[in-house]
């Protein structure tokens, strides 16, 4: 596996020696919800050369996946800036790549900081539908661009092609500009989506730290010591990686807290995990436990330049996206020094034990879960099976 400190590297040529469509998913979410569409569309196309940077769940998609961007995914100013050189070589040699082998179209998932740029050096080196070439460019998932950087989307209606979006409200947020979007509704609520979690009010505390590895040596250690305050019940911790296994495992969980891989279980068809009340990044996991009626409080910390600067560009009330979504606190957010122990078990005591707290949970997930139902328009997959013909 390429990383920060094992350059300079080189993408392996496709399978086959052609390749139609590359996606690039840089995070667990985004490889995980491009999965899903790679799967449709290969159920739909089975002859379809599809290659990924990408992660584990595109692999097993039926994507030839060319590197695990997964592994090295990281946020915040000061993390990107640590690693530099690493980003740089994987951009340039993704540019060299795509020139060299021509796929009939890129389909970038979120990921703005890497996907927007690889956007405009395409269209500006003429290779991209915009600049004059074949390759159209496709998006998956927008950036946030109603919570920071709203300008974008006057860059990324010059240099994409399209867009499928995942949240009813964000057509519009692109209505000012020439670039077509579409809602093709959110995969958690898809007519075969198998939540890997679930309620259950006398089951153990869920305790979701995130899947970067920077974040989850921050948020893990505050999770803990706020499970460790309530004094009840047993824990468990979901990770989506061994190498984020070791970074839970550095912290020294106590024996009542115990350390599982996501899916695992559940793929092997033993059901989802229940939870009584869950303390969570901001993360998709999140929505997963949000769409479950799971009780519970988002608790997040970064780099404290990070914060500076994220403080003074986001414009957002929350993080969480079910709370921007309800435009309410579903889940109660302690960023910072606010994720005190003393407030992270005061939030599992309440969930666990006020019945009140459960019913108010459970209202806001049938609003969620109305808010992002699917389209009869079609899926994700229906979208690039469209723009690809």
């Amino acid at each position: 596996m390429a990383g920060p400190a094992q350059l300079p590297f080189r993408l392996p040529p496709p399978a086959g020696g052609r390749v139609d469509v590359l996606v690039i998913a840089g995070e667990h979410s985004g490889d995980e919800h491009a999965a899903r569409m790679v799967r449709d569309l290969r159920d739909r196309q089975p002859g379809l050369a599809i290659a990924a940077l990408g992660g584990p769940d595109l692999a097993a998609a039926g994507a030839q996946l060319l590197h695990d961007l997964t592994a090295t995914s990281v946020v915040g100013f000061v993390e990107v800036l640590k690693h530099y050189p690493f980003f740089r070589t994987l951009f340039n040699e993704t540019l060299r790549w795509i020139a060299e082998h021509r796929p009939r179209a890129v389909c970038f998932v979120d990921y703005p900081g890497l996907n927007l740029r690889l956007a405009a050096e395409l269209r500006q080196r003429g290779l991209s539908v915009k600049g004059g070439g074949r390759i159209k460019l496709l998006y998956y998932i927008s950036p946030q661009i109603w919570a920071w950087k709203a300008g974008r989307r006057f860059t990324m209606a010059r240099d994409l092609d399209a867009m499928a979006v995942i949240f009813p409200f964000e057509p519009q947020c692109y209505a000012d500009t020439t670039l077509p979007v579409e809602f093709v509704g959110h995969p958690f609520v898809a007519p075969d989506y198998v939540p890997p979690v679930r309620h259950d009010p006398a089951g153990p505390v869920l305790l979701l730290p995130g899947s970067r590895k920077q974040a989850v040596a921050r948020i893990f250690p505050a999770l803990l010591a706020g499970f460790a305050r309530y004094g009840e019940r047993e824990a468990v911790v979901l990770y989506p990686s061994q190498d984020i296994r070791a970074v839970l495992a550095a912290a020294n969980p106590p024996a009542n807290v115990t350390l599982v891989e996501v899916g695992e279980g559940h793929a092997m068809g033993q059901g989802a995990r229940a939870a009584s009340a869950v303390l969570t990044s901001s993360g998709t996991m999140s929505m997963h436990c949000a769409l479950a009626a799971i009780p519970g409080a988002i608790a997040y910390r970064t780099n404290p330049l990070t914060y500076f600067f994220a403080k003074r560009l986001v414009k957002v009330r929350y993080i969480g996206i079910a709370n921007l979504l309800l435009d309410e606190a579903m889940y109660p957010e302690f960023i910072q020094d606010a994720a005190t122990p003393a407030a992270l078990a005061a939030e599992l005591r309440a969930c666990t034990h006020d019945p009140a707290r459960r019913e108010r949970t459970a209202a806001a997930t049938a609003r969620l879960r109305a808010l992002l139902h699917q389209p009869t328009t079609g899926s994700a997959a229906d979208w690039l099976t469209a723009k690809i013909d």
